[in-house]
């Protein structure tokens, strides 16, 4: 399967060489793209969820030391990331990796760079309970400074109305989850690929054709452009780091130095790159992607083109 995989992308490579030119049309955009849907979630059903959701996202009590909250490494307000390579925890201490953004994230296949946890409600749980991240002892620590607050009383019995014991740890994840299944961010792709022409300047045009016709499409299609599925970083030309990736998670020797692939959604935003943010701008990454994982040393023209493109799939909102 690895080695079909390759060959396709060498296939990709050649023709990209041959006919670096060809301009997309209807089938290539449904055969890679797709738009983000318009809710994932009924807003007004879950409201008392969601509400509760988003307070337990901003909340630094969340913390061992009441100051890390998941907006500090995942900000609302700068695209869901804090645009460092890896993410301060409560004592200052980082991890190894690079935080991922959750704007659109609950669309992926799995959450985290290694996919250990299947969804976002599983996700939101992780940190809580991280010695570096957010550093709480235990679940029944987190739920008894939860019970301790007047305001989650209310907002926990409203979120969870037929629940006899609605504090639960699992619950806090249901909550964060929901809110997180909140932050779609449609773009000026998505009205192209909804039939709008003039929603792309002829220069993303350019680099949309260019990002198809070289291979990108091969690991970044879907809804989200990435977030559906497993590569190993230097499928073509070796890329040397020290993380294993998902092989931590698994075990098997095909696993390692594999990861998610990544959203582009908002990735002009999200700055640095890569697993391990060791990638500060995007011009960079889009010149050692097509090194390692194509095969190609692209020039100048090519990077500025599809740059643009990946910039109109930043959110309008």
């Amino acid at each position: 399967m690895k080695l079909f995989f390759i060959l396709a992308l060498i296939f990709s490579a050649q023709a990209y060489a041959e006919n670096g030119s060809r301009q997309i049309d209807a089938d290539d955009l449904k055969r890679f793209f797709e738009p983000l849907p318009e809710s994932i979630i009924d807003e007004e059903k879950n409201a008392a969820l969601i509400k509760l959701g988003k307070t337990l996202y901003l909340d630094p009590r969340l913390s061992v030391n009441d100051k890390i909250s998941c907006n500090s490494c995942h900000k609302l307000d700068s695209y869901g990331v804090d645009n460092e390579p890896t993410s301060p925890g409560h004592d200052n201490k980082r991890g190894d990796r690079n935080s991922p953004t959750t704007m659109n994230a609950a669309l992926h296949i799995a959450q985290f760079w290694d996919g250990r946890a299947s969804d976002v409600e599983e996700q939101a749980l992780g940190p809580i309970l991280n010695p570096i991240e957010m550093g709480m002892p235990n679940k029944g620590a987190v739920v008894a400074k939860l019970k301790a607050i007047d305001e989650y009383q209310k907002l926990f019995s409203e979120a969870f109305p037929n629940t006899k014991f609605p504090f639960n740890y699992n619950n806090i994840g249901v909550a964060i989850g929901a809110f997180e299944r909140t932050l779609l961010t449609p773009s000026r792709f998505d009205d192209y690929l909804k039939g709008d022409a003039d929603a792309l300047s002829q220069q993303e045009l350019n680099g949309l054709n260019k990002f198809i016709n070289a291979g990108c499409t091969t690991c970044h299609n879907g809804v989200v452009i990435g977030g559906n599925s497993y590569r190993k970083i230097g499928l073509v030309e070796p890329y040397e780091t020290d993380d294993l990736g998902r092989y931590e998670v698994t075990g098997m020797e095909s696993d390692k130095k594999v990861f998610k692939v990544p959203s582009l959604r908002n990735i002009t935003q999200t700055a640095p790159y890569f697993h391990d943010g060791s990638v500060e701008t995007l011009d960079e990454a889009i010149r050692l992607m097509a090194k390692h994982q194509l095969g190609q040393d692209v020039d100048s023209e090519f990077v500025e083109d599809v740059k643009a493109f990946l910039g109109s799939l930043t959110g309008k909102d």
